[in-house]
């Protein structure tokens, strides 16, 4: 459970990270300007540091060329070694370098607890072996996610590559949240099934529905970084205004959602499900999705400030999660189940 907040809250630094332009605070990984505590005054530094930089980006991303053209992705290893904005060096700033470096440590304290996780999975062994195996594959992903960390930082922060990281964050918060589930079912009780495979198609279709709503918001969060970066983050007010027709699939496709959970509301309650603890889900889940449309229509119409981007992704993560736990609750041992003082009860 303390990993599974930590993901959720190293999400949120990295949505900060991102709408604050610090992702390349740190122009090397793991260290941070070649060491363990970054430094605090460009003065610290050789004068040099901007090509050695670039030296050091170009060298890792022709390896990672040659692993993607390995697995058939020659056309995307052409393209990172064919453009030659990657490898241009900012300017040191001492407060992206803090932000991006809080970044690193707080994934730097997830990778430990997930250590401690695998570790406390073992009595699981004799006894629920998926616990354990799902603790291992979740130590694994962790090295995989932190190898993509290291390639972001490479490739100058590459739009699709910051996504193929946020997507590596969502599997990592479904695992945990799979973990803490799996291994507290004795906090859990059994009780009547009625109409199981219509709340289990609700939830389904509602939290496909809602990882599409993520995977448009990615796009649109692509090409506001081409924006930010093209008018070095200023002008915040005008960045709505260029962007292109994925921006309103996004922004309708959010009222959809919420009509939608307004329909699965409407079921729930013709056929008498709110009984059974279903309505504090449904009303969980709208009030989430009220204030993330909150949230689109702030950055919508106040000029995308700061602190909405990482809050609104946050949100669709912890939304999409929910999904996620319901759907286990549902299907606990082929019964539907309700915990004892939580928030299905």
């Amino acid at each position: 459970m303390v990993t599974l907040v930590a993901v959720y809250l190293l999400i949120l630094v990295g949505g900060i990270v991102r709408s604050t332009g610090s992702g390349m605070g740190c122009p090397d990984w793991p260290k941070c300007f070649g060491t363990w505590i970054p430094p605090t005054d460009v003065s610290e530094l050789p004068d040099t540091y901007k090509a050695d930089y670039v030296n050091y980006r170009k060298a890792k991303n022709e390896k990672f060329a040659n692993y993607l053209t390995m697995f058939g992705f020659s056309s995307k290893a052409e393209q990172i070694l064919g453009d030659k904005s990657i490898l241009e060096e900012t300017e040191f700033n001492i407060t992206k370098t803090w932000i991006e470096y809080i970044n690193r440590v707080l994934g730097a304290i997830i990778g430990f607890l997930i250590i401690l996780t695998l570790i406390g999975s073992i009595p699981y062994f004799k006894g629920d072996r998926l616990i354990f195996y799902m603790s291992l594959g979740l130590f694994f992903l962790v090295l995989f996610q932190g190898w993509i960390g290291s390639v972001v930082v490479s490739t100058n922060l590459l739009p699709w590559m910051i996504t193929l990281h946020m997507i590596l964050a969502v599997i990592m918060v479904a695992i945990l949240i799979f973990l803490v589930f799996r291994s507290r079912q004795d906090d859990f009780t059994n009780i009547e099934v009625r109409k199981k495979k219509l709340i289990n198609f609700l939830l389904i279709s509602s939290g496909a529905l809602i990882f599409i709503q993520i995977i448009f918001g990615t796009q649109v969060r692509e090409s506001i970084d081409v924006i930010a970066a093209f008018l070095n983050y200023d002008l915040r007010e005008t960045w709505i205004e260029e962007l292109g027709l994925v921006y309103y699939i996004h922004r309708s496709f959010s009222v959809f959602i919420l009509l939608y959970q307004l329909g699965i509301l409407y079921i729930l309650f013709k056929n008498k499900l709110i009984r059974t603890g279903f309505l504090n889900y449904a009303n969980v889940i709208m009030v989430l999705l009220t204030v993330e449309v909150a949230l689109g229509v702030i950055m919508a119409y106040y000029g995308i400030p700061p602190f909405a981007q990482p809050i609104h992704l946050l949100f669709a993560i912890i939304i999409l999660g929910m999904q996620f736990l319901f759907l286990l609750v549902v299907n606990n041992k082929d019964k539907n189940v309700s915990q004892k003082s939580g928030i299905l009860t």
